[in-house]
């Protein structure tokens, strides 16, 4: 799961952050697999710009129907609780850490 990420980052960061890629070679990549192009559509979208995985933010994947506990800012945890993801294994993705 972490490969899947940081090759969809870098897509995304050569893309749209440095415009260092073409279209088309972007384009190539997503159609290849090499990025997740829902991925990168969220990570767009303010508030997701440190999603780890889109399987953090389906409701009907969590017991109480909500969000991933990686979701949650960490200054609203208790201090000495280290949170980890069930699904991939992110310690915390909020936008606002």
């Amino acid at each position: 799961m972490q490969v899947h990420h940081k090759r969809s980052r870098y897509l995304y960061d050569m893309f749209y952050k440095r415009k260092a890629i073409s279209r088309g070679l972007y384009n190539y990549c997503i159609n290849r697999g090499y990025g997740d192009a829902s991925l990168i559509a969220k990570w767009r979208k303010q508030g997701f710009e440190k999603l780890c995985c889109l399987r953090c933010i389906q409701p009907r994947d969590t017991n109480y129907g909500t969000t991933c506990i990686c979701r949650v800012p960490k200054q609203n945890l208790e201090e000495d609780k280290v949170i980890e993801c069930a699904h991939c294994g992110c310690r915390g993705c909020a936008s606002t850490d």
